[in-house]
This record gives structure tokens, sequence and C-alpha cells, in this order.
């Protein structure tokens, strides 16, 4: 299998959800737990419980092929709200958004529903699809 298919199926295999996250009114939490006192009486912060496919998005999104290992959180996170930078990113720009957006649930319980909801994830969704389709069924990592 050459490069540039493997790209491209790594591509597919995130488009595959972008119709599930433009559904109208679409809830990407199921519940959010925690936050009641246990049985020994401690108490846990709320946390979010994702849907299925949330989850498994944001699975394949942190796996290796997409991490930017020395993306700058502070920048990546600017240009995450630039839409006109999403619209020409590069591959390894791709990258370093969907690095920040799977890395943030770390740090903040939540941020990948509100990524969902604000349509930063669709817009690197679509972005991706733009690179797949112009470069004739695959991707190249720099233009």
């Amino acid at each position: 299998m050459k490069r540039d298919d493997t790209v491209g199926e790594r591509i597919d295999e995130l488009l595959g959800f972008l119709p599930l996250f433009e559904e109208p009114d679409r809830s990407f939490v199921t519940k959010w737990a925690g936050g009641a006192p246990t049985s020994d009486g401690a108490t846990t912060m709320p946390f979010p419980v994702y849907a299925e496919d949330v989850a498994e998005f944001f699975r394949l999104a942190g796996g290796p092929f997409w991490c930017d290992y020395a993306y700058r959180p502070a920048e990546a996170g600017r240009l995450l709200q630039d839409d006109a930078f999403i619209a020409r990113a590069t591959l390894d720009e791709v990258k370093t958004l969907l690095t920040y957006c799977v890395r943030g649930e770390r740090f903040c319980d939540g941020h990948w529903e509100a990524v969902l909801q604000a349509g930063r994830i669709s817009a690197i969704l679509r972005r991706l699809a733009e690179l797949r389709g112009r470069a004739g069924g695959s991707a190249r990592t720099a233009p």
C-alpha cells in the first residue's frame, strides 16, 4: 500500500463522522456523571460521558497519525477560532488543530462537547474533505 493510500484511508475514517456531527440539535454528551458524594464521603468533579461516536472519533483523531507532537496549545487554540485559517489549512496544520481538540479534554472536562457544538470539528472535517478531493483521492502533508 502506498503512503498516499494510507493518508486517504485515515482521512476517510474521520470524514465518516461529519454527517453525524452536523445533525441539527445533536447532543454529544449522553450524561454528566460524578459530582455526588460517594459511599466513603468523597465527591468527584462532574465529567461528561460522551456518545459512542464522539468517543470513537476522538480515539481515532488522537492516534499517532494525527498527532502533532510539537504543537503549541495557545497558538493552536487561537488558530482553531480562525475560519479563514481552517479553510486553507494544510494536512499538517489540520493535525495541529486536531491535537489541540483531542488533548483539550485532559485539561477541561467538556472540551470535546464545546468544540463540537461550536462547529470547529465540522469545519476541520470539511477542510479534510477538500484536501482529500483536491489531491485526486489523496492528501499531501505539505503543498
